[in-house]
Formats: C-alpha cells, structure tokens, sequence
C-alpha cells in the first residue's frame, strides 16, 4: 500500500512531473564543494563542505544494523513513522510535514514550484547558492541583497528589492556566515512581502544555536516554508534525510515538481533513532560551539578576523584571494570551503574536530606568514576549476 506521506495529488502528477525532475540536476554543498577542489588525498582534513566529522550517532548506527536484512523492502511505513514522531515532538500536524532525502530537493523544487519569469527569487549575499541554480530552470530572475552590518538578512531591502517575488530565501543560521536573522524580522517578512509570494527559512544549521525557529509561522499557517535537515547536527549528510514543513497545499505544489522520491530505510530509521535521542543536540550543540569558541580565541590571539557565527562554519578573512588561501591550504591537505564573489578575499571553515581544528591552526599559520612551499602572490590570476558542471562561486 501507497505511503501516505505521498499524497493522491502526487501519485497522480508522477508521470507527468518525473522527466522533467530527472533533468534537473539539483547543486547541493558536496558538489559546490567539490568543485572547488583539485585532488583529495586520502589523509587531508575535510573542513569545506559543513558536515559533522562525528557522524551518525550510536543509537543511528545501531537502527542502520538492525535494519539492513530488510534492506530488499521498501517498507513506506518507515517514512510515515518518521514524519509522525518529528510531527508529534514539534506539535505539528502530519500533513504539514514531507521527508525528502535531505533537505536540497526541497528547496530546488520549492524554488522551481514558486518562481518563473514573472516571479523572483530573493536571496542574501553572500548566501547559500543552491536556490539560484534552481531558479535559472525556472527562468526566474535572482536578486541577490547584501547583509546587515550584523550578517542578518535585510528583509526590508529584500522587499524593497523585488516587488515581483515568488520566493524569498532565508538561511538561518547564514550559510555562509553562520549568522543569525531575528525571528522578528522574518515574521516582518512574511507579514509584508507580495501577496503570493512564498517565504523559505532553511534551518539546516538551526540544533547549532539558540535561535527560536519559524515552525510557529507554520502552525499559524502563514505561506512559509521551513526546511530541515539531518545532515548537519545529527551527523547524516552521507545518509540523505530531511523535512519540508508548510501548509499541505503548499506542500502539494512543491511535490507537482518533485514527484515521488522513495527514501532510503537506512536514512528514515536513522532519523527516528536520533530524534528519540534526547541527549544528541545539547551534546553536539556543545561540543561544535566549544570547538568554535577555541578556535575564535586562536583567531583573536594572532590578529587574524573572522565574521562571529552561531552555526558549524564561519568565514575568514584573508586580505587576498581567497583562492590563493585556499590552494595553499590543500597543499598542506587542509581542505576548507569557498569563496563567495561579494567577499573575494574571505574563505568559509567548517568547525572540524579538536585535532582537525588544531591542524587547521597549524596550516593556516604557515600559509599566512609565507613559510610555505606554496607562495602565494596577490594578483596572480586564480584557475577556475570546473566539476560536473558547477563552477565554483
């Protein structure tokens, strides 16, 4: 029998909608990371593409045990039961929520469900690309708005920027500032944006702060969408699992696009297993924010600046391209992140482990002191490398 996760409206629209999904090659971080690099040695340290170097917690990897002699089932309840442990901890109802496998096909298909040439998309700068990848199949113009002096999201400027809308991106924590937006001004936001027009609050980073979330915009039945993932706090990027939280009518029209999308059994019983694990996110939330506090007072000790971030990431300044850091970082097989065009001479670092953040210390120190056997010249003209398609920003 059918999921009931996979509404009738979906069922009906699978054939229709299910070409046009396979030819859309969704960007999620891992590609936008990868296509930043050159080789990775099988010993580098990985701090580029924001996942959690502690993985999956234990009782995640145990329900992923017990499960793989089912492995050849499809066993659909699996994803009902997920929705409706998320649904009954946030105090939601279940047709509010969808699984996705992570939370990227959520926010591409959003995008294409509430953009077109008419309608924009909005989105801060610097901040995460992946929509506006999205928004050129819908042909959609992009409106990219600067941040805050204090790294928010300027939701007034972002209104006065598109009267024409269809969506309204906001990542919160920032992706890649690791920034907050007060809930006030996405409230502000959604009370005063185009009649029509969507706002998405991607909380992917949401378990690494103290920030309220929006589900409460949800519940009230605002046009919202909120997203969230497990691929960050909970350790599971490799595994894909992740919500899409609105009003079941906006749901549906993010699923006209989507199609049906089975979700791997290892991901839904690891997810249950974590949300059922009260102890998971104040553990992760205090290691990651103790890690980050080290390495902010390493920072401030050697006169290095760096934008102050709530999340897993954060951006550092170089004072020159960033690609040339970047490049003479993988020569010491420290891997970090991006470079956003707005912010050409910042680099994004993903919180590691203690080790791997001490490693990172030891290798940037190196880098930016010259003592290197990679010589970094400001002005050299930087290669752009070009992976399965994606340039890197």
């Amino acid at each position: 029998m059918p999921s009931k996760n996979l509404s009738p409206f979906s069922r009906r629209s699978f054939l229709q909608f299910s070409a046009a999904a396979a030819a859309l090659q969704i960007v999620s971080e891992p590609m936008l990371a990868a296509a930043a690099r050159k080789s990775v040695p099988m010993d580098a340290i990985m701090i580029d593409s924001n996942e959690n170097p502690l993985g999956p917690s234990q009782p995640a990897r145990d329900a992923i045990s017990a499960i793989i002699p089912q492995g050849g089932r499809y066993l659909d309840n699996l994803t009902d039961d997920l929705i409706h442990t998320f649904a009954q901890q946030e105090g939601l109802n279940p047709d509010h929520v969808h699984a996705f496998p992570g939370s990227t096909p959520a926010l591409h298909f959003g995008v294409i469900a509430f953009t077109s040439q008419q309608k924009s998309y909005v989105t801060a700068d610097p901040g995460y690309e992946a929509g506006m990848f999205a928004a050129s199949h819908s042909n959609a113009r992009v409106v990219k708005v600067p941040l805050t002096k204090t790294y928010a999201h300027d939701v007034k400027a972002m209104l006065a920027a598109a009267p024409d809308a269809g969506l309204f991106y906001i990542c919160s924590p920032n992706n890649p500032t690791g920034t907050l937006t007060p809930h006030a001004d996405i409230e502000y936001l959604v009370e005063n944006k185009p009649k029509g027009s969507i706002v998405m609050v991607d909380e992917a980073y949401i378990h690494f702060c103290e920030a309220p979330s929006t589900l409460d915009l949800v519940k009230a039945g605002k046009d919202i969408v909120v997203l969230r993932t497990f691929s960050k706090t909970y350790g599971m990027a490799g595994l894909r699992c992740g919500f899409a939280v609105a009003r079941p009518d906006l749901l549906d029209k993010i699923m006209e696009r989507a199609g049906w999308n089975f979700m791997p059994v290892t991901a839904l019983v690891a997810a249950s297993a974590s949300l059922k694990d009260s102890n998971l996110v104040p553990e992760r939330k205090r290691i990651n924010a103790a890690i980050r506090r080290e390495t902010f007072q390493w920072l401030d000790r050697n006169g290095y600046s760096y934008i102050p971030s709530e999340s897993n990431c954060f951006l550092l300044e170089t004072k020159r391209p960033g690609k040339e850091v970047i490049d003479a970082m993988a020569q010491q097989k420290i891997f970090i992140g991006r470079i956003w065009p707005v912010m050409p001479t910042s680099v994004r670092i993903t919180v590691g482990t203690h080790d791997e953040m001490q490693q990172f210390q030891t290798a940037f120190q190196k880098v930016m002191r010259g003592t290197t056997a990679f010589s970094l010249q400001p002005g050299k003209p930087v290669r752009t490398i070009r992976r399965n398609g994606v340039l890197p920003s």
